[in-house]
């Protein structure tokens, strides 16, 4: 039987000029809805697995619409509530070569935001589960969401449900009264995996340094928390924005793995990159008793999401272990 993974988050619509054109050049939007959650959880989709997304939208045909996308992307969307008028979006300009891409958000009052405490019955959300995933954007929007959150996670451990973090935050997002050194430490002890870096385990636990080698800092917060058992994380090397250089890297307690390195030579689209690394990283726990096996997973999903226009990886099973095989040809298939 399928695993079946539920996530929890905000949903945007994505408006970004056609191609690579600078905001001052458009004359129109295209239009796509994402979220890292979501994201995540439709990955999980297509490579097979069973998954649901829990958010709630506004209560008009907008919401609509982005439950219509959800549920497309072969994602379960009967448990998400609706409320308020507004859906958070963003602005994307895709950069090339030497010019970064640009991102511009518009989230603020949106019904995600206003989500409250005992708005969701995360008993019924998790029933039949294997896995809840959530991200430090979430916490991040407002104190209703973080409540919610903590709530989902209580929920999913007492259940036996296995919990990933992926932590890294934004910290400007912080703007409702309470900072990620408040809220995050009650999130973390839950859980079972968590996805981070050196700098976001030193700015969100005053652990390790920003700089430090990634393995130290994972043992602070391994010792730190003792409900964790890998910490993972994916080193990034920009050459520019059009070529990167993707490694895994987990700490599990006991030993220290890294994959060797991924390289795109011609990026499509970054926006997601990190989501389906995850994604990776969660169905090769689940389906590799090997911890480098899962994580070549999780590197090669990441490597293909590069290639994917849009917010969501949309790459096959026998896509990613193709290349996680050494196929980088990209040879056609008839």
């Amino acid at each position: 039987m399928a695993k079946k993974l539920v996530t929890f988050g905000e949903v945007m619509m994505r408006l970004s000029p056609p191609g690579y054109l600078k905001f001052s050049q458009a004359n129109s939007f295209e239009l796509v809805y994402g979220g890292g959650e979501a994201n995540v959880a439709i990955s999980c989709a297509y490579l097979g697995m069973k998954a649901a997304h829990m958010t709630r939208f506004p209560d008009n045909a907008i919401g609509r619409a982005a439950t219509q996308f959800l549920r497309k992307n072969w994602l379960s969307t009967d448990q998400i509530i609706y409320g308020d008028n507004k859906l958070g979006m963003y602005f994307l300009e895709k950069g090339a070569v030497h010019r970064p891409s640009v991102v511009v958000y518009e989230r603020e009052g949106s019904a995600f935001s206003l989500i409250e405490p005992g708005m969701i019955n995360w008993k019924e959300v998790l029933e039949g589960a294997d896995w809840f995933h959530w991200t430090g954007i979430t916490p991040a929007i407002s104190d209703g969401a973080a409540i919610c959150l903590l709530e989902a996670i209580k929920t999913a451990n007492k259940m036996g449900i296995m919990v990933s973090g992926d932590i890294n935050s934004r910290k400007n997002m912080w703007k409702y009264g309470k900072t990620m050194q408040e809220v995050m430490p009650k999130l973390v002890q839950h859980c079972d995996i968590v996805i981070t870096s050196p700098r976001g385990i030193h700015e969100m636990f005053g652990l390790g340094e920003i700089g430090g080698k990634f393995k130290d800092s994972a043992k602070e917060l391994m010792d730190a928390y003792p409900r964790i058992k890998n910490v993972v994380g994916k080193k990034r090397k920009s050459i520019s924005a059009s070529e990167q250089e993707i490694q895994g890297r987990i700490w599990n307690g006991t030993e220290y793995i890294k994959t060797e390195t991924f390289e795109i030579s011609h990026v499509i689209d970054r926006v997601g990159t990190g989501d389906a690394f995850a994604a990776g990283l969660i169905y090769g726990l689940l389906h590799y008793d090997d911890d480098l096996d899962a994580l070549n997973f999780a590197s090669a999903a990441c490597a293909l999401k590069h290639t994917i226009l849009g917010d969501v990886n949309m790459a096959t099973l026998d896509n990613v272990t193709s290349l996680m095989g050494g196929d980088t040809s990209g040879a056609l298939k008839r």
